[in-house]
């Protein structure tokens, strides 16, 4: 009976190998495991709902942040603000009182100097040549009054020559007079004894005359407050003060800056020779819209950002007053508004803004950088215009030479009065 079952071949000619082919075969590998079926697409309902739960939480966060802003808005204080400010200081200026030479220089730019502290030497040949006259003039008349002092002294004397003189020709003549009358002199005698009188009574005048002289030139005063021995003093002082201009110091504590002259340069009197900045009193200079100022008064509190230092250093002042006037109407050329081709332009007005001194310390600024300043308007009690302030102070160099030049005035008028140790 014929099999039409089908023959599995591949059985079949596994079966028919041989022993030895059968030895030689490697082991069969295990099947790949079948790949994971995909996920099923994600339903159009459940996308659509996830959206719109993202909309819903996005614009929950929006609304939030709004009402946050609206509520720092309507609570936070009333504050006008301006990016257009700058740092601000005094910049003394140090120049040339006297001409000269200069012979040192003890400080240049960016160096740190102290008030007092030498900046510049000048050659003082010249000036010491002048106090050395000055103090030769002060002892001439020093000696002159006591020359007339001793003139007055002298006239006495003569005065006193003139009286006995008058008396003895007054003697006389009375004798002439009573020989005379007895017949025992000539009348001759007797007139030359009246002009003798006459002549001593001349004499006396005359001596009473050169007394009155002397003493005009010494009555009244000490020797110290003659007017000849004030007038050398008054050059003797002046010859010191030159003397002292040769020595140039700073005015004020700060940084030195536009140092322009050069060693063993001729500078004239007058000629600026560098700058001192004094780095603890700044200011800022804020210049805000005319329409800010409304509500801006003196003494109100300030915050403060400099660009060099960013947000992470505040510092804090309060206003010290508002300019006069804008920066067009201090310019070189003020417009001229009064034409037809008008336009309106706002205008800024400088706010002065003090800054604290300790804050300077700790973080130092520079004149001219840039700030950011919130000045707050809430108190408005304080005026419009600041009241009146004393200027900066400082040293200034040498009025009366200084109590050096009042020791040597008074030891020369001593040494020429003879009374000096």
């Amino acid at each position: 009976m014929t099999d039409n079952s089908p023959v599995d071949w591949k059985t079949k000619a596994d079966s028919a190998e041989t022993p030895a082919q059968k030895g030689d075969a490697k082991p069969a590998e295990p099947a790949a495991a079948p790949p994971p079926p995909p996920p099923a697409p994600p339903q159009p309902q459940t996308k659509s709902r996830a959206r719109k739960i993202g909309f819903l939480i996005l614009g929950a966060v929006i609304l939030i942040g709004v009402i946050a802003y609206a509520v720092m808005v309507l609570t936070a204080p009333p504050s006008e603000e301006t990016d257009d400010a700058y740092v601000g200081g005094n910049i003394v200026a140090v120049t040339a009182r006297d001409g000269g030479t200069v012979l040192a220089l003890h400080a240049d730019n960016t160096q740190q100097v102290t008030q007092g502290a030498p900046l510049i030497d000048l050659d003082p040949a010249s000036t010491d040549v002048q106090l050395a006259a000055a103090e030769a003039a002060l002892g001439r008349a020093v000696r002159a009054v006591r020359s007339n002092n001793a003139e007055v002294d002298q006239a006495g004397a003569e005065i006193a020559q003139a009286r006995a003189d008058l008396s003895k020709a007054l003697n006389d003549y009375a004798r002439r007079r009573g020989a005379a009358a007895d017949g025992a002199v000539s009348g001759e005698e007797v007139s030359h004894a009246a002009d003798a009188v006459a002549t001593a009574r001349a004499a006396l005048n005359l001596a009473r005359a050169k007394q009155a002289q002397a003493a005009s030139t010494v009555a009244g005063t000490s020797v110290s407050e003659n007017p000849q021995v004030l007038a050398a003093i008054a050059e003797l002082r002046q010859a010191a003060i030159n003397s002292s201009h040769m020595k140039i110091v700073a005015p004020v504590s700060g940084v030195v800056a536009q140092r322009t002259v050069q060693l063993g340069q001729k500078v004239a009197a007058g000629a600026p020779l560098m700058a001192v900045v004094p780095l603890d009193s700044l200011w800022i200079d804020a210049n805000f819209r005319e329409t800010q100022l409304q509500h801006l008064r003196v003494g109100q509190r300030a915050t403060i950002h400099a660009d060099v230092y960013g947000k992470d250093v505040t510092f804090h002042g309060k206003v010290l007053g508002l300019g006069a006037g804008s920066g067009n109407a201090f310019s070189l050329l003020p417009p001229q508004n009064a034409s037809g081709n008008w336009i309106k332009i706002v205008q800024r007005v400088p706010v002065r803004i003090a800054l604290d001194p300790d804050e300077l310390k700790r973080n130092p600024l520079r004149v001219g950088l840039s700030a950011d300043v919130t000045v707050d308007t809430s108190d408005r009690s304080g005026p419009m215009v600041a009241g009146s302030a004393p200027p900066a102070g400082g040293i200034q160099q040498s009025l009366d030479g200084g109590p050096a030049v009042e020791a040597r005035i008074r030891r020369i008028i001593a040494e020429n009065l003879g009374r000096a140790r």
